[in-house]
């Protein structure tokens, strides 16, 4: 079984005591098993909890619209409705917020209200947001060097990079983001991130690296003089967080939450995945639920809503477009830990692998969050069939 859609037969994957189907430790990310797993991280890997405080918690007001029969096209271009598409990407959350009100809202798969879903590579997109918090305290500066706040990687390929150039992966530090080869970097970074043990087999002899940490200490090469190009490297947004760390004395889970989570009017606490060491890992382990997805957007839509500076949103919206950014893009750009739609709307997306989607319209005041378990990690069919079922809905909501 490769894995199974929510209109197909749920098989027992961590059902009853003890459970009838456990899932292989090496295998926990992947399917069937990430149906289960995305929402059950905190039974599987060592957390730290974002805390939501004792503030106030943002209510949504409700003017739901039925859109499960909404016609859009399915992932090969063929008519289905909304409902059916959702199906189609293996969805396990899906909302949409139309005016600051729930305007859809959809649970699959076991998934509910207060579930702490896996994000992936979303996780990049609220490190970014708040560096750029620090960056307008200035306690942090996006045009100084890496080395001003980390001098230990003078010794490694960032040497000579500015912040601003790891904030938009522009650096020329070689780092593989091959996600099913356990050998290339980001494999080593599965078991530097604390995910993954070293693969069954392996050489005896193979350095792995421990902790995050010293996985960043060992990449000592570049391919390209920094700024030259945009490449997708997952690393860089983990040494954001090391800056953002050194520079205030305070861990990325507690910055997180005091900076933005505290703020936002979460419902629940987030939680990171954290390392050997103990370090959350920036680049694609937050965990939380579908409407405080939600609730983050919205603090970048409304331009900041007073939490992140207008003139961060305004530049991280002006990036430079063209080819070879992402195949499910094709006029999109990469500014500031987010992605941009295309020149023209300047709208943003969170995006993380196996169908992790947070999407911001700013002419049709729409977010829409899809949390979902894909079987494979990129899908560009997928991506893009959602993307067009979107702005269905911005139309239809209209």
């Amino acid at each position: 079984m490769s894995s199974y859609r929510n209109s197909d037969p749920r098989p027992p994957i961590m059902a009853g005591s003890p459970p009838v189907m456990i899932l292989p430790r090496m295998e926990w990310d992947r399917p069937p098993w990430n149906r289960w797993s995305f929402q059950h991280v905190r039974e599987i890997l060592p957390t730290v909890e974002v805390w939501r405080g004792h503030g106030h918690r943002r209510r949504f007001d409700h003017d739901e619209r039925d859109l499960d029969d909404l016609p859009v096209a399915d992932t090969e271009g063929r008519p289905t409705t909304l409902a059916g598409l959702l199906d189609e990407t293996y969805t396990d959350g899906f909302l949409v917020i139309k005016g600051g009100s729930i305007a859809y809202e959809r649970y699959f798969n076991g998934m509910t209200e207060r579930t702490l879903h896996l994000s992936q590579s979303v996780a990049k997109s609220v490190t970014g947001v708040v560096f750029g918090i620090l960056a307008g305290r200035g306690e942090v500066d996006p045009a100084r060097q890496v080395t001003d706040y980390l001098p230990e990687l003078a010794a490694t390929g960032w040497a000579g990079a500015s912040l601003q150039q790891v904030l938009d992966m522009t650096t020329g530090v070689r780092f593989s983001e091959e996600y099913t080869d356990p050998y290339s970097d980001i494999g080593k970074l599965d078991v530097a991130g604390g995910w993954k043990a070293f693969p069954p087999g392996s050489d005896p002899n193979h350095r792995w690296p421990s902790h995050m940490w010293e996985l960043i200490l060992g990449l000592t090469e570049t391919v390209r003089p920094h700024g030259a190009q945009f490449e997708y490297r997952s690393i860089e947004t983990d040494v954001l967080a090391f800056v953002m760390e050194r520079a205030t004395g305070k861990r990325l889970a507690e910055l997180v939450s005091e900076e933005l989570w505290q703020k936002i009017g979460a419902d629940e606490s987030a939680c990171f995945t954290v390392d050997s060491a103990g370090y959350a890992i920036a680049d694609g382990g937050f965990n939380a639920t579908l409407r405080d997805y939600a609730r983050f957007g919205l603090a970048i839509l409304g331009d900041g809503g007073g939490i992140v500076p207008q003139d961060w949103i305004a530049a991280t919206r002006n990036g430079t477009h063209g080819p070879g950014y992402s195949p499910s893009l094709p006029e999109g750009a990469y500014r500031n830990q987010f992605w941009i739609e295309d020149p023209r709307s300047c709208n943003l997306l969170c995006r993380g692998v196996f169908g992790q989607l947070i999407y911001m319209g700013w002419e049709t005041n729409v977010v829409v969050v899809k949390l979902s378990s894909w079987p494979d990690f990129t899908n560009v069919p997928y991506t893009v069939a959602t993307l067009k079922a979107i702005h269905a809905i911005e139309a239809a909501l209209a």
